[in-house]
């Protein structure tokens, strides 16, 4: 292979598809052909026919508009107003992004979505004064930064001239937003603005640079009032966008506000009159309120709401992957100094992304047995939960495999010809610097011994080369991971010291003088692995992430989600990503990625029937996360907090139960009896027919059901399954919507290698489940997931009409959102939409403790319940949370860094 020459054809090829607006397979292949003809880009048919079918799934990509909720009343004024503006900064952004190799679809999409979010807001040229509140919703590192870019750029074009963007609570994450922002909008390096150094030209600024937007800040130095006053320009009658890039920090904003201040009090003003627009990138972290008592206001949520107040006219709209606490946010929170809090009242967006996009249905749903590998061994010598001074005598040999892993796909995308590319590597296994630096002194260690092997060794026979232990190793991932990637051993051996030799190990917090400049390696590709816990966790892209290790206890949504840097877009080494992580944390990853996906469903639905923000806001609080995600907003309160949710299209289980012998003797006979009053109400467990997951009984009154969750013994960790807030929703609607049921008596259509029950008069083979690894003699989590019920269960009752229209309205929406698979793996919550009758199982359980022995002689009995739609008013029903309970169950990682001052 000449890489040299695979790499011209393809870029010279990728410089004309940009510019076909009906691109075909037909087509790339014409351009290939036509090029190939060049002795510089001559290469072999096979070379060109990989080429071809990169090239497809790269310039093919497509992405579909997002929904849109908007206040009712509100008067359109873009088109009105475009007539008197040119697009001078927009097309000099697209052109940008059509160098970059952007698919023309997913611009005209970005078009089509800014110009959406540009006339949400308002119009610049009104008098004022004005102010407007809004949310975009995006995915985690699926675009968000260059979507905000384009309406920025937008926005100046229109009559914005002052723009502030909030980037973050890290310096690292600031100078990376201001250098994209440089890239996108300004068309020159910031950080020689300011000095006597030769200005360049960088970015949009190569296409045209007649107009120069007014930089305050640039992309190594953040705000200071000494260098706004030394840049001169008055912000009053500004004919060019002013720009401000500033870190979300208390300290930079005091220092912003007292700038404006006095720089309105030397003109004799008390508001500036320029129209601003104000971008708070993540605007789930730090922006928002968490202080609930009476008139009191987080520090940075007051400073961003006073900036605001200072602008006589102003637009605020935030931007975040994670909207949960966003949308908990009291939309009619008001003071006289502070203004309106900043609940999207106005406006929320929800952006789709790309169908190249990889993101937490992939990793966790479509291709988790691919990508997601668990760390099972990590206790004795780095626990999840650890004290600052803890010492790491060693690696777990799972992280030692990760770092293998990384090595060996490196050389397997050298191999198809990404020699130039960024290859990143994230270890994120603790929130303290001190445990991180001596990650990294162990981590370089294996580095160096995997490198030392290479150098002597790689190059001889491979019978010769496999003889050194850690060329096996090596040899052993690649037929583990690798064998169907497309390269062979000797093809990859062949490449390791490439592959190997440049990587670097970099500590990425706020002690450590790592960086991540991948400016500097445009050239020839930054390999790095990347040590770091909360500075690696908010918006920092890790170029060309592979593999990922991650191990931490937070089971905050927001926080969760915010930590996979692993989301994003992988052009051409997709199947080479691997994640490390606990079992129990893809777990709670699956259900986040779930409650996620309900979310924007509901959007969607929404939107369609022309809701507003704060009618959404209401519904997504009735949502049975509110428990976790309310309570975690407040928890400063130091109270009791009671949280109104509505079980209506929800699904509840007991996946943690009491594991005292007492409390499971109660629910065996809690569904004895179940069974004996089913045979004195209604319809017997003996006239139950055979379904794919067990026996299942239609129209089961409601009374028989409502005794049965009386008397089980609930644990108090299982909130959502409290029998009081249950009993309470499922007596509201008794005489209606919830009269009659479906029962399943769950369990397995053979009886090999497990207990066949027969204690409730029909014999149940028992489900086999293992107790997660945090049980003890009070508490049993089934499997470390903590889920019970099976993939596909809540079908069960539905007729096979049901089930087929379900998943073809799943398919079509997913088809519609730009997104194709190969297979399909329908979500639970499909079936769920299209019940006319709730569904409650009851699983019988052989629980397994992790050697493999049965925990208990008799079955373990838990339930679950999936809720159909309501056709009634949501009658929410309150559950009573203490702060104490969330605070050691669902503690934030983010909250401890911030406590001990260690990684922030």
């Amino acid at each position: 292979m000449n890489i040299g020459h695979l790499q011209n054809l393809e870029r010279a090829v990728s410089a004309f598809l940009v510019q076909e607006k009906h691109l075909t397979p037909e087509r790339i292949r014409e351009w290939i052909r036509d090029f190939r003809a060049m002795p510089m880009c001559d290469v072999t048919d096979d070379e060109a026919e990989d080429l071809a079918r990169r090239l497809e799934t790269r310039h093919q990509v497509t992405m579909a508009i997002g929904s849109l909720l908007v206040e009712r009343g509100y008067e359109p004024w873009l088109e009105r107003a475009r007539v008197d503006f040119d697009s001078y900064y927009w097309n000099r952004y697209r052109q940008l992004l059509e160098e970059k190799g952007f698919s023309l679809r997913v611009i005209s999409t970005l078009h089509d979505d800014t110009d959406r979010t540009l006339g949400l807001l308002e119009d610049p040229g009104r008098d004022g004064p004005w102010r407007r509140r809004g949310m975009v919703v995006g995915h985690v590192q699926s675009g968000k930064t260059a979507n905000y870019i384009g309406l920025i750029c937008k926005a100046a074009d229109a009559g914005y001239r002052l723009i502030v963007v909030i980037a973050g609570v890290h310096n690292n994450l600031r100078n990376q937003t201001q250098k994209r922002i440089d890239e996108g909008l300004v068309g020159h390096d910031s950080a020689r603005l300011l000095t006597q150094r030769e200005e360049r030209h960088i970015g949009v600024g190569r296409f045209d640079a007649r107009r120069r937007p007014v930089t305050f800040t640039n992309s190594v130095r953040d705000f200071s009032k000494e260098m706004a006053t030394g840049v001169g320009v008055p912000l009053q009658g500004l004919k060019e966008p002013a720009v401000f890039v500033i870190k979300k920090n208390s300290t930079t904003l005091t220092n912003l506000l007292e700038w404006v201040h006095e720089h309105n009090a030397m003109r004799g003003g008390t508001h500036v009159d320029a129209p601003m627009l104000l971008i708070d990138d993540e605007a789930d972290n730090a922006s928002i309120n968490v202080r609930y008592g009476q008139k009191e206001v987080s520090r940075i949520n007051g400073q961003i709401r006073e900036l605001l107040q200072m602008f006589s006219r102003s637009c605020y709209v935030g931007y975040t992957a994670t909207p949960f606490a966003n949308i908990f946010i009291d939309p009619d929170t008001d003071d006289d100094m502070r203004g309106a809090d900043l609940f999207p009242r106005h406006f929320i967006v929800s952006l789709d992304p790309p169908s190249n996009y990889f993101g937490a249905d992939r990793v966790f749903r479509d291709e988790a047995r691919s990508v997601v590998r668990h760390i099972a061994d990590n206790e004795d010598v780095l626990p999840i939960s650890h004290p600052k001074d803890h010492n790491v005598a060693a690696l777990p040999a799972s992280l030692v495999a990760a770092i293998r892993c990384f090595v060996i796909a490196r050389a397997i995308r050298l191999h198809r010809g990404h020699t130039e590319e960024h290859c990143s590597m994230l270890v994120n296994a603790s929130r303290f610097t001190s445990v991180q630096s001596q990650l990294k002194s162990l981590i370089q260690q294996v580095l160096e011994s995997v490198q030392a092997s290479v150098r002597v060794n790689a190059a001889l026979p491979e019978n010769q080369a496999l003889r050194d232990p850690e060329i096996t190793a090596l040899r052993n991932v690649w037929h583990d991971e690798f064998e169907g990637a497309g390269a062979t051993w000797a093809e990859v051996q062949g490449k390791l010291l490439a592959s190997v030799v440049p990587v670097k190990v970099v500590e990425v917090n706020s002690r450590s003088h790592g960086t991540l400049n991948y400016d500097e390696y445009a050239s020839t590709g930054l390999s790095v692995i990347a040590i770091g816990g909360y500075s690696l966790s908010r918006g920092l892209t890790l170029e060309g992430l592979m593999v990922s290790y991650f191990m931490r206890n937070s089971m905050m949504y927001d926080t969760l989600m915010q930590m996979g840097r692993w989301f994003g877009y992988r052009p051409d080494y997709q199947d080479l990503c691997r994640v490390w992580m606990p079992e129990e944390a893809e777990g709670w990853y699956a259900h986040v990625a779930e409650s996620i996906e309900m979310l924007r469903e509901e959007l969607r639905t929404m939107a369609a029937a022309g809701a507003t923000p704060e009618e959404f806001g209401l519904k997504v609080r009735a949502h049975p996360d509110t428990l976790i995600v309310t309570a975690r907003n407040k928890m400063g309160s130091g109270e009791q907090i009671v949280v109104s949710i509505g079980l209506g299209n929800q699904f509840v289980e007991t996946s943690t139960l009491r594991n005292d012998a007492t409390s499971l003797d109660e629910n065996r006979r809690a569904a004895r009896n179940l069974a004996r009053q089913l045979a004195e109400d209604g319809p017997t467990l003996e006239s139950a027919t055979a379904e794919p997951f067990g026996w299942l009984l239609r129209n089961v009154p409601v009374r028989p059901v409502r005794t049965f969750l009386g008397a089980f013994v609930n644990h108090p960790l299982s909130m959502v399954t409290e029998p009081g807030p249950v009993g309470r929703y499922i007596a509201d609607r008794e005489g209606g919507e919830l009269a009659l049921w479906d029962l399943l008596i769950a369990g397995l259509r053979k009886s090999e290698h497990t207990i066949v029950d027969r204690s409730l008069g029909i014999p149940v083979n028992c489900q086999e489940r293992g107790a997660g690894s945090k049980s003890d003699a009070s508490t049993l989590r089934i499997t470390n997931k903590q889920r019970v019920a099976s993939r596909g269960i809540e079908r069960t009752g539905l007729s096979d009409a049901d089930i087929e229209e379900a998943e073809r309205l799943f398919r079509e929406s997913v088809a519609n959102q730009g997104n194709e698979r190969a297979s399909w793996n329908y979500p639970d919550r499909i079936y769920r939409a299209r019940r006319t009758r709730p569904l409650l199982m009851i699983h019988l359980l052989r629980v397994l403790k992790p050697d493999g022995t049965v925990m208990h002689n008799e079955p373990v009995v838990a339930w679950g319940i999936s809720f159909p739609p309501t056709k009634r008013p949501e009658q929410r029903v309150e559950y009573v949370v203490t702060t104490t309970w969330l605070r050691e169950h669902f503690r934030s990682d983010a909250d401890d860094d911030d406590m001990d001052g260690d990684d922030v």
